[in-house]
């Protein structure tokens, strides 16, 4: 697959659009890391992701970028604020349990703090894994279907606080999305043919 290339300013916020199979999730792992390009180069600021491996690639992922997958993966023996801590750990950031707790209340899932993950619906998974890429601060907000399993009300929060997040750490935001209900709420879009 050939991408177009994509510079984006500190803060930016970006749609990536096109039709299924056109390779928009594909470009969103090349862009965290999870994949690497056969051709050409991922630059976050001064760093070339393809050039990292292993734990360093891990470690510069968990600090700088978070990532929302379309499907939510969690380990299933550790509760919703265990998770986010194991995130904040790997990373390398210092355990907050405080800042988890309050990003849980900013997405209405505080309540299921001490929950199994597996028992909680598919809406309150896709908000803890919106929670869990954004627990570190990172640069780089990567999200692929995020509103997939949100009602309106959800969605619109989800969208809003990924915004305001992005925009309170001066973060990039990219999003894949099909969801017609978001696409007018972002000036730059991409759109993959």
């Amino acid at each position: 697959m050939v991408f177009p290339d994509i510079k984006c300013q500190p803060g930016e916020h970006i749609l990536l659009l096109g039709p299924s199979g056109i390779g928009k999730t594909t470009l969103l792992h090349l862009l965290g890391g999870i994949l690497s390009p056969s051709k050409g180069e991922i630059m976050i600021g001064d760093v070339s992701l393809h050039k990292m491996r292993g734990r360093q690639l891990d470690q510069f992922r968990g600090a700088h970028i978070g990532l929302i997958f379309q499907k939510p993966h969690f380990i299933k023996s550790i509760t919703a604020i265990e998770n986010l801590l194991l995130t904040q750990s790997l990373s390398g950031t210092p355990l907050s349990k405080s800042q988890a707790l309050q990003l849980m209340d900013r997405l209405s899932i505080a309540h299921k703090a001490n929950a199994k993950t597996f028992s909680l619906s598919t809406g309150e998974q896709q908000r803890l894994a919106i929670a869990r890429a954004l627990i570190n601060k990172p640069e780089i907000i990567l999200a692929d279907e995020p509103s997939s399993a949100l009602d309106d009300d959800n969605c619109f929060k989800m969208i809003t606080l990924l915004q305001q997040v992005a925009n309170e750490n001066s973060a990039n935001l990219i999003i894949v999305t099909h969801d017609s209900r978001i696409k007018e709420l972002f000036d730059k879009k991409i759109y993959l043919t």
